[in-house]
Protein backbone atom coordinates (compact mmCIF):
# COMPACT_ATOMS: atom_id res chain seq x y z
CA UNK A 1 0.00 0.00 0.00
CA UNK A 2 1.47 3.96 -1.05
CA UNK A 3 1.24 5.79 1.79
CA UNK A 4 1.77 9.60 1.70
CA UNK A 5 3.14 12.58 3.83
CA UNK A 6 0.93 14.57 5.51
CA UNK A 7 2.20 17.18 2.97
CA UNK A 8 0.95 15.12 0.17
CA UNK A 9 -3.00 14.21 1.66
CA UNK A 10 -3.28 17.50 2.33
CA UNK A 11 -2.55 18.33 -1.53
CA UNK A 12 -4.93 15.15 -2.58
CA UNK A 13 -7.64 16.66 -0.31
CA UNK A 14 -7.60 20.05 -0.18
CA UNK A 15 -7.32 20.55 3.73
CA UNK A 16 -4.35 22.20 5.53
CA UNK A 17 -1.86 20.42 7.92
CA UNK A 18 -2.79 22.35 10.62
CA UNK A 19 -6.38 20.72 9.97
CA UNK A 20 -5.29 17.45 9.25
CA UNK A 21 -3.27 17.10 12.78
CA UNK A 22 -6.16 18.65 14.73
CA UNK A 23 -8.66 15.83 13.17
CA UNK A 24 -5.61 13.48 14.28
CA UNK A 25 -5.85 14.79 17.72
CA UNK A 26 -9.66 14.23 17.72
CA UNK A 27 -10.18 10.86 16.64
CA UNK A 28 -11.52 12.20 13.62
CA UNK A 29 -9.42 11.29 10.59
CA UNK A 30 -6.09 9.51 11.98
CA UNK A 31 -3.23 8.47 10.06
CA UNK A 32 -2.80 4.72 8.85
CA UNK A 33 0.49 5.14 9.92
CA UNK A 34 2.93 7.17 12.61
CA UNK A 35 6.60 6.99 12.16
CA UNK A 36 7.49 6.18 16.07
CA UNK A 37 10.70 8.21 15.78
CA UNK A 38 9.87 10.78 13.42
CA UNK A 39 6.27 11.78 14.49
CA UNK A 40 5.74 11.84 10.50
CA UNK A 41 1.81 11.12 9.12
CA UNK A 42 1.18 8.68 6.51
CA UNK A 43 -2.14 8.35 5.04
CA UNK A 44 -2.99 6.35 2.56
CA UNK A 45 -5.40 6.68 -0.78
CA UNK A 46 -8.52 4.76 0.93
CA UNK A 47 -9.28 8.15 3.24
CA UNK A 48 -8.92 10.64 0.64
CA UNK A 49 -12.78 10.51 0.16
CA UNK A 50 -13.56 10.39 3.87
CA UNK A 51 -11.01 13.42 4.32
CA UNK A 52 -12.98 15.78 1.57
CA UNK A 53 -16.09 15.09 3.30
CA UNK A 54 -14.86 16.28 6.63
CA UNK A 55 -13.85 19.35 4.78
CA UNK A 56 -17.32 19.95 3.08
CA UNK A 57 -19.29 19.25 5.99
CA UNK A 58 -16.56 21.66 7.85
CA UNK A 59 -17.82 23.98 5.11
CA UNK A 60 -21.32 24.06 7.34
CA UNK A 61 -19.80 24.71 9.97
CA UNK A 62 -20.86 21.59 11.59
CA UNK A 63 -19.05 21.10 14.92
CA UNK A 64 -16.45 18.50 14.55
CA UNK A 65 -18.13 15.92 17.28
CA UNK A 66 -21.21 16.24 15.13
CA UNK A 67 -19.08 15.59 11.83
CA UNK A 68 -17.59 11.98 13.88
CA UNK A 69 -21.09 11.10 14.64
CA UNK A 70 -22.29 11.48 10.83
CA UNK A 71 -19.00 9.49 9.77
CA UNK A 72 -20.06 6.70 12.11
CA UNK A 73 -23.30 6.32 10.56
CA UNK A 74 -24.12 4.25 7.68
CA UNK A 75 -24.49 6.52 4.69
CA UNK A 76 -28.06 6.66 4.37
CA UNK A 77 -28.40 7.69 8.18
CA UNK A 78 -25.48 10.45 7.98
CA UNK A 79 -27.36 11.84 4.81
CA UNK A 80 -30.26 12.60 6.51
CA UNK A 81 -28.30 13.61 9.93
CA UNK A 82 -27.07 16.45 7.53
CA UNK A 83 -30.43 17.12 6.71
CA UNK A 84 -31.85 17.72 10.21
CA UNK A 85 -28.62 19.39 11.33
CA UNK A 86 -29.14 21.99 8.32
CA UNK A 87 -33.19 22.14 9.30
CA UNK A 88 -31.65 23.24 12.53
CA UNK A 89 -29.48 25.71 11.24
CA UNK A 90 -32.14 27.33 9.34
CA UNK A 91 -34.53 27.70 11.87
CA UNK A 92 -32.00 29.11 14.02
CA UNK A 93 -31.58 31.63 11.38
CA UNK A 94 -34.88 32.22 11.16
CA UNK A 95 -34.91 32.84 15.15
CA UNK A 96 -31.94 35.26 14.56
CA UNK A 97 -33.12 36.80 11.37
CA UNK A 98 -36.36 37.69 13.75
CA UNK A 99 -34.11 38.97 16.00
CA UNK A 100 -32.39 41.72 14.15
CA UNK A 101 -35.57 42.73 12.73
CA UNK A 102 -36.69 43.40 16.78
CA UNK A 103 -33.45 45.24 17.69
CA UNK A 104 -33.73 47.47 14.85
CA UNK A 105 -37.29 48.42 15.34
CA UNK A 106 -36.30 49.56 19.10
CA UNK A 107 -33.11 51.03 18.21
CA UNK A 108 -34.98 52.88 15.42
CA UNK A 109 -37.73 53.84 18.37
CA UNK A 110 -39.96 52.45 15.33
CA UNK A 111 -43.58 51.72 16.39
CA UNK A 112 -44.65 47.95 17.44
CA UNK A 113 -46.24 45.38 14.97
CA UNK A 114 -50.28 46.14 15.76
CA UNK A 115 -51.63 43.51 18.10
CA UNK A 116 -55.36 42.83 18.72
CA UNK A 117 -54.74 43.01 22.66
CA UNK A 118 -57.48 41.85 25.11
CA UNK A 119 -58.55 41.42 29.07
CA UNK A 120 -60.68 38.53 30.40
CA UNK A 121 -61.39 37.77 34.29
CA UNK A 122 -60.20 34.87 35.16
CA UNK A 123 -61.62 33.43 38.11
CA UNK A 124 -60.00 32.35 41.64
CA UNK A 125 -59.01 28.59 41.26
CA UNK A 126 -56.60 25.50 42.19
CA UNK A 127 -52.89 25.01 40.69
CA UNK A 128 -50.65 22.30 40.15
CA UNK A 129 -47.17 23.35 40.09
CA UNK A 130 -43.94 22.03 39.05
CA UNK A 131 -40.62 24.64 38.85
CA UNK A 132 -37.56 24.32 37.47
CA UNK A 133 -34.66 26.29 36.67
CA UNK A 134 -33.81 25.32 32.81
CA UNK A 135 -31.61 26.51 29.83
CA UNK A 136 -33.47 26.32 26.58
CA UNK A 137 -31.67 22.69 25.45
CA UNK A 138 -33.52 21.32 29.02
CA UNK A 139 -37.48 22.61 28.01
CA UNK A 140 -38.37 19.37 26.12
CA UNK A 141 -37.24 17.06 28.16
CA UNK A 142 -38.88 18.97 31.51
CA UNK A 143 -42.24 19.44 29.66
CA UNK A 144 -42.69 15.49 28.79
CA UNK A 145 -42.44 14.75 31.92
CA UNK A 146 -44.00 17.80 33.67
CA UNK A 147 -46.89 17.76 31.48
CA UNK A 148 -47.63 13.92 31.89
CA UNK A 149 -47.23 13.98 35.68
CA UNK A 150 -49.45 16.95 36.50
CA UNK A 151 -52.17 15.62 34.26
CA UNK A 152 -51.95 11.92 35.80
CA UNK A 153 -52.99 14.23 39.25
CA UNK A 154 -56.58 15.01 39.11
CA UNK A 155 -59.52 16.30 36.89
CA UNK A 156 -59.03 19.54 35.47
CA UNK A 157 -61.66 22.86 34.94
CA UNK A 158 -62.89 23.18 32.08
CA UNK A 159 -62.92 26.60 29.80
CA UNK A 160 -59.80 29.20 29.34
CA UNK A 161 -59.72 29.24 33.29
CA UNK A 162 -58.52 25.38 32.75
CA UNK A 163 -55.83 25.54 30.17
CA UNK A 164 -52.17 25.04 31.38
CA UNK A 165 -49.93 27.87 31.19
CA UNK A 166 -46.25 28.84 31.62
CA UNK A 167 -45.07 31.26 33.92
CA UNK A 168 -41.62 33.41 33.00
CA UNK A 169 -39.56 34.42 35.84
CA UNK A 170 -36.74 34.85 33.95
CA UNK A 171 -35.15 34.32 30.36
CA UNK A 172 -35.09 30.91 29.31
CA UNK A 173 -31.70 30.40 26.94
CA UNK A 174 -28.40 29.01 26.33
CA UNK A 175 -26.74 31.25 29.12
CA UNK A 176 -30.19 31.95 31.44
CA UNK A 177 -31.96 29.32 33.34
CA UNK A 178 -35.05 30.96 33.70
CA UNK A 179 -36.37 30.13 36.26
CA UNK A 180 -40.17 29.20 35.03
CA UNK A 181 -43.05 27.15 36.13
CA UNK A 182 -45.68 24.73 34.39
CA UNK A 183 -49.00 25.43 35.68
CA UNK A 184 -52.22 23.19 35.81
CA UNK A 185 -55.81 24.73 37.14
CA UNK A 186 -57.08 21.49 38.83
CA UNK A 187 -60.77 20.92 40.27
CA UNK A 188 -61.52 22.85 43.88
CA UNK A 189 -61.88 19.12 45.30
CA UNK A 190 -58.06 17.75 44.50
CA UNK A 191 -56.06 16.99 47.50
CA UNK A 192 -52.53 16.49 47.08
CA UNK A 193 -52.53 14.26 49.97
CA UNK A 194 -48.87 13.83 51.10
CA UNK A 195 -46.61 16.16 49.46
CA UNK A 196 -44.73 15.05 46.52
CA UNK A 197 -41.14 16.55 46.33
CA UNK A 198 -41.25 19.02 43.43
CA UNK A 199 -45.22 19.23 43.10
CA UNK A 200 -46.92 22.71 44.57
CA UNK A 201 -50.40 22.54 45.06
CA UNK A 202 -51.13 26.62 45.20
CA UNK A 203 -54.38 28.56 45.77
CA UNK A 204 -54.52 31.48 42.87
CA UNK A 205 -56.93 34.78 43.69
CA UNK A 206 -59.41 36.01 40.96
CA UNK A 207 -57.62 38.32 38.95
CA UNK A 208 -57.90 39.85 35.36
CA UNK A 209 -55.77 38.97 32.52
CA UNK A 210 -54.49 40.94 29.71
CA UNK A 211 -53.31 38.88 26.96
CA UNK A 212 -52.73 38.60 22.88
CA UNK A 213 -53.50 35.45 20.85
CA UNK A 214 -50.27 33.99 19.20
CA UNK A 215 -50.44 31.27 16.32
CA UNK A 216 -47.62 28.67 16.02
CA UNK A 217 -45.52 30.41 13.74
CA UNK A 218 -45.07 34.03 16.12
CA UNK A 219 -44.21 30.94 19.36
CA UNK A 220 -40.30 30.69 20.91
CA UNK A 221 -37.94 33.80 21.46
CA UNK A 222 -37.68 36.32 20.07
CA UNK A 223 -40.40 36.02 17.89
CA UNK A 224 -42.91 36.75 21.52
CA UNK A 225 -40.63 39.94 21.93
CA UNK A 226 -42.08 42.62 20.21
CA UNK A 227 -46.04 40.69 21.98
CA UNK A 228 -44.32 41.13 25.10
CA UNK A 229 -43.36 44.61 24.94
CA UNK A 230 -46.32 45.47 23.26
CA UNK A 231 -48.33 43.94 26.78
CA UNK A 232 -45.84 45.68 29.14
CA UNK A 233 -46.58 49.22 27.28
CA UNK A 234 -50.24 48.34 27.35
CA UNK A 235 -50.44 47.70 31.25
CA UNK A 236 -48.50 51.37 31.62
CA UNK A 237 -50.57 53.16 29.63
CA UNK A 238 -54.10 51.82 31.16
CA UNK A 239 -52.54 52.38 34.50
CA UNK A 240 -52.96 48.94 35.93
CA UNK A 241 -50.88 47.01 38.05
CA UNK A 242 -49.23 43.29 37.47
CA UNK A 243 -50.41 40.72 39.41
CA UNK A 244 -47.65 38.15 38.34
CA UNK A 245 -44.60 37.77 35.57
CA UNK A 246 -45.18 37.19 32.11
CA UNK A 247 -47.68 33.68 31.02
CA UNK A 248 -47.70 31.41 28.39
CA UNK A 249 -51.21 30.18 28.48
CA UNK A 250 -50.98 26.76 26.25
CA UNK A 251 -54.50 26.53 24.21
CA UNK A 252 -53.67 24.14 21.68
CA UNK A 253 -51.13 21.32 21.53
CA UNK A 254 -48.32 22.40 19.97
CA UNK A 255 -47.41 19.41 18.35
CA UNK A 256 -50.15 19.37 15.81
CA UNK A 257 -50.34 22.45 15.60
CA UNK A 258 -49.75 24.03 11.62
CA UNK A 259 -48.12 27.61 11.55
CA UNK A 260 -51.27 29.64 11.23
CA UNK A 261 -53.02 27.87 14.16
CA UNK A 262 -53.53 29.83 17.29
CA UNK A 263 -51.59 28.45 19.94
CA UNK A 264 -50.69 30.60 22.56
CA UNK A 265 -51.85 33.55 24.61
CA UNK A 266 -49.00 35.69 25.60
CA UNK A 267 -50.28 37.49 29.02
CA UNK A 268 -50.14 39.33 32.39
CA UNK A 269 -51.80 38.63 34.60
CA UNK A 270 -53.49 42.18 36.41
CA UNK A 271 -54.72 42.99 39.61
CA UNK A 272 -58.74 42.48 39.82
CA UNK A 273 -60.21 45.66 38.15
CA UNK A 274 -62.54 46.38 35.29
CA UNK A 275 -61.88 44.16 32.10
CA UNK A 276 -62.95 45.13 28.76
Amino acid sequence: MDLMTIGEFAGRTRLSPKALRLYDRLGLLPPVQTDPASGYRLYSEDQVDGARLIGLLRRLDMPLPVIADILAKPPSEAAAAVGEYWAHVESVTAERRALVSYLQARLTGAGMSGYDIQTRTIPERKLLIIGRHLHADETGAFFDDAFARLRSAGPGVEGIAGCPFLVFYGEVSDDSDGPIELCRPVAAGVDMGPARADVQLRAEPAHDEVFIRLAMKDMGWPALAPAADALEAWVGDQGREPAGALRQVLIADQRTATPDTPVCDLSVPLKLGRAG
